[in-house]
């Protein structure tokens, strides 16, 4: 096929930042652990990732398509091989900050222009939801492995030792620059945009919108909830539950696991179920993880781990909230998109990529405040609060997407 190496760029792309997105739980516990900074401190490497991914999301749309998706992809790639490559000689919290901020950056416009180029190469719709489909569960394979790969590389007699995944991370890089830089894209497939004065009306215009605002406010505490867990279930597994640093970031595999499996059920039962009672079931049943899981870690005993048979039970059920959060993002999204009209799509992309970035970062930020102040056992109460919020949103999206009159079609597949 005369794309394959495009395909296989993009599949690889997002491979490689699955792993380095979603290491930040990761690097939250190392920061605490090696680099000795508080639980605060740690949890400004969201902001760092999550802030770049934000703003040049914001700002990627108007010139992305006249400068090309290819060198856009090239650059990108370019900078996040630099910023692994710091990462592994910098050895330090601040060479940490300026990966996440390198790999904020990158994604946003590797994000931006695959999605763009799938566009392009899918010749018809089913082709179009085959490749996107299939790219997004790649994306959670890639989050899997960052937590099956990071702790192979722990050593107990080389503390240095984990930071050579780096240099594996930036040989993947390189294989895929290589495979993007020779590949076939003819000047067909890039096309002008609008300025930047032009997208920024569009977006502010959007917002005006009940039912873009009603999105905007679910997207932001959907992404505070699944952020505000996901990025701190190593360093929870740890301190909380006292396992070791190794198993503990292993562990949290199950999440990743939990939201793949949530992800592809829902997209089944999404033919049978109406959408509001499914979200509405999903939220009661992550609260009542929550509420009923929660508080069997108060004073946990401290017991010798030799083996996963050893690991507490709560450490293996905790993360199963990941399977009634995960059908919420997408299929939200997919209600929204589905009432709003196709030219609208980009900028509709960007608020979504914009509010879901700024949720992430707050997220994580108030439950490092919290692992700080109250306690780790104690921090994941407050994903109550956005919980109760996102089923409100919930409701008031019903109410709108019947006024709208518009054929709503789910797909359940497509992640964030």
């Amino acid at each position: 096929m005369q794309n394959w190496r495009i395909k296989l760029s993009l599949y690889l792309n997002y491979f490689v930042f699955a792993i380095l997105l979603n290491s930040v739980g990761i690097l939250i516990q190392k920061s605490i652990n090696t680099y000795h900074v508080d639980e605060l401190m740690a949890s400004s490497l969201e902001a760092f990732k999550d802030l770049s991914i934000a703003i040049v999301s914001f700002l990627v749309g108007s010139f992305l398509p006249r400068l090309g998706y290819k060198k856009g992809m090239l650059i990108s790639l370019g900078l996040v091989f630099l910023g692994c490559l710091l990462m592994y000689f910098g050895n330090s919290f601040t060479a940490v900050r300026v990966l996440f901020a390198c790999v904020g950056v990158s994604f946003a416009v590797i994000k931006v222009s695959v999605y763009s180029v799938i566009g392009l190469l899918a010749n018809d719709d089913q082709e179009h939801k085959g490749i996107l489909s299939s790219i997004e569960s790649f994306f959670m394979i890639g989050i899997a492995v960052a937590y099956v790969s990071f702790p192979l590389f722990y050593s107990e007699t080389d503390p240095n030792a984990w930071l050579n995944i780096y240099l594996v991370v930036a040989f993947l890089i390189a294989v895929s620059f290589f495979i993007l830089f020779f590949a076939d894209f003819t000047l067909d497939y890039e096309i002008p945009g609008s300025n930047l004065a032009d997208d920024f009306k569009q977006m502010i215009g959007l917002i005006k919108r009940p039912m873009v605002l009603v999105f905007a406010i679910a997207a932001f505490m959907y992404v505070m909830t699944e952020q505000g867990i996901m990025s701190w279930l190593p360093t929870f597994n740890e301190k909380v539950l006292h396992l070791p640093e190794k198993t503990s970031v292993f562990m949290a595999v199950i999440l990743m696991l939990s939201i793949a499996g949530g992800r592809y059920l829902s997209s089944i039962l999404i033919k049978k179920i109406y959408w509001l009672t499914m979200l509405v079931a999903c939220l009661v049943g992550a609260g009542l993880m929550v509420v009923i899981v929660l508080p069997q870690t108060s004073n946990l005993a401290v017991t010798e781990i030799n083996s996963l048979a050893d690991v507490p039970i709560i450490a293996y059920v905790f993360p199963l909230i990941g399977f009634f959060l995960a059908p919420i993002y997408p299929l939200v999204n997919s209600i929204v998109l589905s009432a709003t009209e196709k030219i609208f799509h980009s900028p509709m992309a960007s608020l979504l990529t914009f509010f879901s970035a700024i949720g992430g970062t707050l997220g994580s930020r108030l439950v490092g405040y919290l692992f700080k102040n109250i306690g780790g056992e104690k921090a994941f109460y407050f994903s109550l609060i956005p919980m109760v919020i996102l089923i409100v949103c919930l409701f008031i999206l019903n109410i709108l997407q019947k006024k709208s009159k518009t054929k709503i079609t789910f797909n359940a597949s497509s992640g964030h």
